[in-house]
């Protein structure tokens, strides 16, 4: 049983979110995944603890050794390709099912919120799903570790070794994903920013785009972030895929009335 306090936030956030009238956000990161088993990249469970950021997910790095950021990669692929969305990616379907929320804005590159059902998911930072080859663009689609016998994975084209379509360090956000998730953003009536550390540019400045707008930030997150209290009008603390479900159920109650 939930305390008193949590309740009451759980209540006005589902009376928030249902005054949008769908006009809804999300922001999610890494957080949300953790409950479907892949660990953020930081932390005592992270990638980044046994392979160095700037030696592994950097594009310069990769053209000089694509073979040695594959060992990182690899592992990464195995992780994802086991995990399955949570209920807090259950929930942000449901929601959007309901009419409740338009957009996911996700920083993730897993693809859970696709595989949960959600259809209008931007993805900021790219996907695992598909490789591509840097040398002649051919593309791997819906790559999975056991439809190749090399390692790593080589184009069918001219032989080059393939990189996931995911955003590394050193290249830009893909525009078309900027413009539409600032668009999303900036017409939000409400932004949910769900399991970020809300540290990476410029993921962290959709919820101010909302906010300068006119729109609330609602952020659901283990722990305080930078946004907490300047830009979120809401914050509450908790795992996702537990508090979005009760969020859920109380924007039913109001919906039932």
């Amino acid at each position: 049983m939930y305390a008193e306090s949590l309740i009451r936030a759980f209540d006005l956030a589902a009376e928030t979110i249902v005054a949008a009238s769908g006009a809804v956000a999300v922001l999610t990161g890494a957080g949300i995944s953790v409950a479907s088993g892949i660990p953020a990249f930081r932390g005592s469970q992270g990638l980044w603890d046994r392979y160095d950021p700037m030696e592994y997910a950097d594009i310069t790095n990769f053209r000089r050794d694509p073979e040695k950021v594959w060992m990182m990669l690899k592992e990464m692929l195995e992780v994802v390709e086991r995990a399955q969305p949570n209920r807090a990616h259950k929930c942000l379907a449901e929601f959007a099912e309901k009419g409740l929320l338009q957009t996911i804005i996700t920083q993730n590159i897993d693809g859970l919120h696709q595989v949960a059902g959600s259809r209008k998911v931007i993805e900021f930072h790219g996907s695992t799903r598909n490789l591509s080859c840097l040398k002649c663009d051919w593309r791997w689609p819906r790559f999975k570790l056991d439809e190749t016998q090399n390692m790593p994975p080589l184009c069918n084209q001219c032989g080059a070794v393939l990189k996931p379509e995911v955003v590394f360090f050193g290249e830009q956000i893909p525009r078309h994903a900027l413009l539409e998730a600032s668009a999303a953003a900036e017409k939000a009536k409400v932004m949910l920013v769900i399991g970020t550390s809300a540290n990476v540019h410029p993921a962290v400045e959709m919820p101010i785009l909302t906010k300068k707008a006119g729109g609330r930030v609602i952020e659901i997150n283990l722990e305080p972030t930078p946004i907490s209290g300047p830009v979120a009008d809401q914050t509450i603390l908790g795992p996702a895929d537990l508090i979005l479900p009760e969020i859920m159920a109380a924007c039913e109650k109001i919906i039932a009335k």
